[in-house]
C-alpha cells in the first residue's frame, strides 16, 4: 500500500447526502475481484445521466480529495467502491460522516476518510462550487488546512493512522512484526512438548 503523506489538492465537490456504494460503483460492473481498473465505473450512472455531474468537469481530473455531505459510502459492503475511488486517484474523502463498513474498507485500502463538522463541509462545498478550492490534509498532525488558511483538526483511529503513514495493509502490519512472531514461536517450542 502506498504511504500517506501530506496531500495538497483541489477538491471535488459532491453536494449530496447518503451517497451509497451502488452510486459510487454500480452493480453491473461487479465482474472482477482484482482491485484495479475500476476508475471507468466510478459514479458511472451519475456521469452518464447528469451532464453537469462533478466528475465530468475537466477541472477535477487531477484532484485527490472529494468532499461530500453525510453518510457517505452507505449501502452494501462493496469494496469495489473504495477500489474505484482509489483508481480514479482519490486519496482523501472529506464528509460529515461515513458508513461503518465503507470506513473499514477504506482504511484497509489506503483511502483516508476525514470527518469534519457540517459547517466546514458546507463552506468547502460552497467555495468549490464558485472557484477552484485547494486544501491540505495532514494525517500526521490530523489537520485540514482550508483555502483561507484556517486549520481544522480531525480525529482518526491511531492504528489505522500508523498503517496509512507507513503504507501497511493488515497483512503488511502483521509481517512487520515477523521478528517478534518468530521469537514467540521459538518460545513455544521450548514450552510445549508436542511441537
Amino acid at each position: 500500500m502506498e504511504k500517506f503523506t501530506t496531500i495538497t489538492s483541489s477538491i471535488v465537490p459532491l453536494a449530496r447526502r447518503d451517497v451509497d456504494t451502488d452510486m459510487i460503483f454500480p452493480a453491473q460492473f461487479l465482474t472482477s475481484i482484482a482491485n484495479k481498473g475500476f476508475a471507468g465505473a466510478l459514479f458511472r450512472r451519475l456521469r452518464d445521466q447528469e451532464a453537469d455531474f462533478t466528475l465530468a468537469d475537466e477541472r477535477y481530473q487531477e484532484s485527490k480529495i472529494l468532499v461530500a455531505q453525510s453518510n457517505f459510502g452507505c449501502g452494501s459492503s462493496r469494496e469495489h467502491a473504495v477500489w474505484a475511488l482509489r483508481d480514479w486517484g482519490f486519496r482523501v474523502i472529506i464528509a460529515e460522516s461515513f458508513a461503518d463498513i465503507f470506513a473499514g474498507n477504506s482504511a484497509k485500502n489506503g483511502l483516508l476518510l476525514v470527518t469534519l463538522p457540517a459547517l466546514e463541509i458546507e463552506t468547502l462545498l460552497s467555495s468549490a462550487a464558485q472557484r477552484e478550492t485547494t486544501v491540505t490534509v495532514d494525517l500526521a498532525n490530523q489537520t485540514v488546512t482550508l483555502a483561507d488558511g484556517k486549520t481544522v483538526n480531525f480525529n482518526y483511529d491511531a492504528f489505522r493512522k500508523h498503517c496509512l503513514l507507513h503504507g501497511l495493509d493488515d497483512l503488511d502490519y502483521i509481517l512487520s512484526h515477523q521478528k517478534e512472531l518468530d521469537q514467540f514461536h521459538e518460545g513455544d517450542k521450548k514450552r510445549l512438548f508436542f511441537i
